[in-house]
C-alpha cells in the first residue's frame, strides 16, 4: 500500500504544478495589461495608436500561431481580418450598433461563422496545399469586395465613431479608450490561448505536427483537431480586424489583399509557437520598425523589414519567444 503512494499522488502533483503555472501565467497577463494601461494614459497618441494597431494586428498572427503548432501556416488570414473589419462597420453604419466591445466580439463571431463551411475541408490538407487555398480565398475575397459597389468599391467606405458600454467617446481620450479595449481583448485571448495551447486538444495539436497517423491510433481526430484550430483562427482574426476599423475609421478590400496576409505571417514566423505574449511583442517590433522605416527610408521600408526578418531567422530560428520560453509545449 505505502509503494502504491509515490504513483498515485504524482498525477495531482502534476496538476498542482500546471494550476500554480496557470495561475502565475494569468497574474502576469494582468500585471503587464494594467502597466500598458497606466503607461498609455502619458503616451502620446501617436504611440497608442501603434500599440493600437499591433494588438489588433497580433490577434490575427495570433490564430496563425495555433495552427502553426498543428504544422501548417496560412496565408489568407488577411480574408478573417477583413469580414471582421465590413462587420464592425457594416453593423455600425446599417444597423446602428455602435459599441466597441459588441462590434469586436461580432466581428470575430462572423469571420468564425464564414470560416466554418470551410474548416472541414481545409483540414485535410497540408504544407504548400494548405497555404494555397487559404491564399486563394483570401483574393476571391478582395476581388469581391473590389467589385462590389455596395461595400464601397475599391475605395472602401468610413465608419464613425464608436461608443463603449453606452457611454460615448470624448474627442480627447476616443485614442486611449481604443487603446484600452485593444490591450484588453488581447491580454484576454492570449490567456485564453495559452489555457487551450495547454489543454489536451492543444497537445493533440501538437502530436498532429509530429506524427497524424499515431494520433489516429490513440484515438484522436486529426481533422477535428485542425477544423477547430481554424475556427478559432478565424474568430482571432475577424476580432482583430474590427478592433483594426475601429481604430483606423476606414475599412477598404486592401484588408483582404496577400501582401496583408504576409504581414501576419511575417509576426507569426518572428513570434515562433512557443509563446503566447511573443506574437504581440512580435506584432509591436513589425510596427515600430515599419513606422521609423518608412519615416526614415520611405523607398526602401520594405528592404528595412526583410533585413530584420533575416537578422532574427538567423540568430532565433525560433522566434523571439525561444528567448524566455525553453518547454516544447508552451
Amino acid at each position: 500500500m505505502a509503494a502504491a503512494l509515490p504513483s498515485s499522488a504524482a498525477p495531482v502533483s502534476g496538476r498542482t504544478d500546471a494550476s500554480v503555472a496557470h495561475g502565475r501565467t494569468v497574474l502576469l497577463g494582468l500585471l503587464t495589461c494594467a502597466a500598458l494601461a497606466i503607461a498609455g494614459w502619458f503616451a502620446p497618441k501617436w504611440l497608442t495608436f501603434l500599440v493600437t494597431m499591433a494588438a489588433a494586428n497580433g490577434l490575427v498572427s495570433l490564430g496563425i500561431v495555433g495552427l502553426m503548432r498543428g504544422g501548417v501556416v496560412p496565408f489568407g488570414q488577411g480574408m478573417m481580418l477583413a469580414i471582421g473589419g465590413y462587420t464592425a462597420a457594416l453593423v455600425f453604419n446599417h444597423l446602428g450598433v455602435t459599441d466597441a466591445l459588441g462590434l469586436a466580439l461580432g466581428g470575430g463571431l462572423m469571420a468564425a461563422l464564414v470560416a466554418a463551411p470551410f474548416a472541414p475541408l481545409l483540414s485535410r490538407y497540408r504544407g504548400i496545399f494548405f497555404a494555397m487555398l487559404t491564399l486563394a480565398l483570401s483574393m476571391v475575397t478582395y476581388g469581391l469586395l473590389m467589385k462590389l459597389d455596395m461595400l464601397g468599391g475599391s475605395d472602401g467606405f468610413n465608419m464613425g465613431r464608436p461608443t463603449l458600454l453606452g457611454m460615448t467617446l470624448p474627442d480627447a481620450r476616443v485614442g486611449y479608450i481604443l487603446y484600452l479595449l485593444a490591450i484588453v481583448l488581447a491580454t484576454v485571448m492570449s490567456l485564453l490561448a495559452r489555457v487551450y495551447f495547454d489543454s489536451t486538444r492543444g497537445l493533440v495539436t501538437l502530436a498532429v505536427r509530429e506524427n497524424e497517423l499515431r494520433v489516429e491510433y490513440l484515438g484522436g481526430s486529426v481533422r477535428q483537431a485542425m477544423t477547430i484550430n481554424f475556427i478559432l483562427a478565424a474568430f482571432c482574426g475577424g476580432m482583430g480586424g474590427a478592433l483594426a476599423v475601429m481604430a483606423l475609421g476606414h475599412i477598404e478590400p486592401n484588408f483582404s489583399f496577400w501582401t496583408t496576409s504576409g504581414e501576419f505571417v511575417f509576426v507569426a514566423i518572428l513570434a515562433g509557437w512557443q509563446s503566447v505574449a511573443a506574437v504581440f511583442v512580435a506584432s509591436t517590433v513589425l510596427e515600430i520598425v515599419r513606422s521609423f522605416s518608412s519615416a526614415y527610408f520611405p523607398n526602401t521600408w520594405q528592404l528595412a523589414l526583410g533585413l530584420f526578418l533575416l537578422f532574427v531567422i538567423r540568430f532565433l530560428p525560433k522566434g523571439i519567444g525561444s528567448l524566455w520560453m525553453k518547454g516544447p509545449t508552451r
